[in-house]
């Protein structure tokens, strides 16, 4: 078979791929109030998205390939970065990325790491397993980041590093943290996974600290299915994530290549014989955490809709605010004067001059089909996981406390139209006027 006949099949292949996903999204069903369900978030896909994907799968390399290059560099170009990874979950992300940190500033096992009180268990735990200790700080409330006032009194000599999430994409006060890191010669790690486009002095986040990190899971700003990024601007950073990523090889080739270094055959490290394939050097305990070419394609497509799937989700955000302003029951979220919001969810707290119950309300609107979720952990010192990790007493951290018994979010993602939105407030006015 020739080259022209192989294209000619593939524009066939494309062509019909997109004409098909076109007529399934013409046939799904209208939304209709109390039976349709209101995801509190998920994947917006078009045609050109599963194009791509079949386009992808139809060059049967299946791992990290072209697409996988051409993703990690727009992304880098986007947020203005040296250096993104693409890997398989944004939970891998801060795994590689806090291992990697650990590495290069030689950490030593039991030194202290500054983290938010309300938190997430992929923020959480790459602390723990890499034998560091999180040392937790309260947050603000309505704004649901950590209090940079509080960050100082906890810094001591075991002190290394800052770990933070952007809670919800509602960027933490970045220049109050860099400052402290800058101060007391400290890492930071932006967990960004919630806030891709978000700004804070119109710079992204996850461009301020030593390394950021992105998920690409369904829940988020875009999707690459699963699938996440690590960015860095540190060169030195960037070969030690890619060797963790890569099972811990010396070796940087990429898939299907050999002999970039030019002396594959010329290296002689640890106690291994003069010659040893570079190939099969390892300079560290890694893991195989690379993500696939078939998930880059995806990601290149949706990287193309990420400024609309921004925009939207503000919209949904200050139409939502707007409404939910018109209800004394609840403490509507903050955010900071300098900071723009790539908004993941609504978050809500039940003011405390309110007599309504959470969970009351939450059945409310589960019976009516619309989605809700907790602030993640909430605080992370009552979660059953952490029962072995000494993360202080719970009480320390009041704020995170109301957190974890007052406060929920709501969707705002592409996905939801108008009439979702409307029936979201409806549904709200229902419960109150029933309490």
């Amino acid at each position: 078979m020739d080259n022209e006949k192989l294209t000619s099949l593939r524009n066939q292949i494309l062509n019909l791929t997109k004409e098909y996903f076109e007529e399934k999204i013409d046939q799904e069903p209208a939304f209709v109030p109390h039976i349709s369900n209101i995801p509190v978030t998920g994947k917006v896909l078009g045609s050109e998205d599963i194009v791509n994907l079949v386009d992808s799968s139809l060059d049967a390399w299946l791992t990290a390939g072209r697409f996988s290059d051409m993703f990690e560099e727009r992304v880098r170009k986007y947020l203005g970065v040296r250096h993104c990874l693409f890997v398989n979950s944004g939970s891998s992300a801060n795994l590689l990325a806090i291992s990697a940190l650990k590495i290069l500033y030689e950490v030593k096992d039991g030194s202290e790491v500054i983290t938010s009180a309300v938190n997430f268990p992929t923020t959480m735990n790459p602390i723990i397993q890499n034998n560091l200790k999180p040392i937790l700080v309260d947050i603000e409330p309505q704004n649901y980041n950590i209090n940079p006032q509080l960050i100082e009194e906890q810094i001591n000599e075991k002190t290394v590093g800052i770990v933070l999430a952007h809670a919800l994409g509602n960027p933490f006060h970045v220049n109050e943290v860099v400052k402290i890191a800058k101060k007391y010669n400290l890492f930071l790690m932006e967990d960004s996974c919630d806030a891709f486009g978000s700004t804070f002095e119109n710079n992204f986040v996850g461009t301020f600290g030593d390394v950021a990190t992105l998920s690409f899971y369904p829940a988020h700003h875009i999707t690459t299915g699963e699938g996440g990024a690590v960015l860095t601007n540190n060169t030195k950073l960037k070969k030690i994530i890619e060797s963790l990523r890569d099972w811990g090889r010396d070796c940087y080739c990429k898939p299907g290549k050999d002999n970039t270094c030019k002396k594959r055959f010329d290296w002689q490290l640890g106690g291994l014989p003069h010659g040893y394939d570079h190939k099969y050097i390892y300079s560290h305990i890694g893991y195989n955490l690379k993500a696939t070419d078939m998930q880059a394609a995806i990601g290149l497509a949706q990287l193309d809709k990420l400024d609309l799937f921004i925009k939207k989700r503000k919209e949904n955000f200050n139409y939502l605010y707007e409404r939910f302003s018109e209800f004394k029951d609840f403490d509507l979220p903050k955010w900071y004067e300098h900071s723009e919001p790539s908004w993941f969810g609504f978050p809500l707290t039940i003011s405390s001059n309110s007599t309504i119950k959470r969970l009351d309300l939450l059945k409310h609107y589960d019976s009516n089909k619309i989605g809700t979720r907790l602030l993640f952990g909430g605080n992370v010192a009552l979660q059953p996981a952490y029962e072995q990790v000494d993360l202080g007493d719970p009480s320390n951290y009041p704020k995170s406390n109301e957190v974890a018994n007052k406060s929920f979010w709501l969707g705002v993602y592409p996905g939801l139209t108008q009439e979702m939105l409307d029936f979201m407030v409806d549904s709200t006015k229902e419960f109150l006027n029933s309490q």
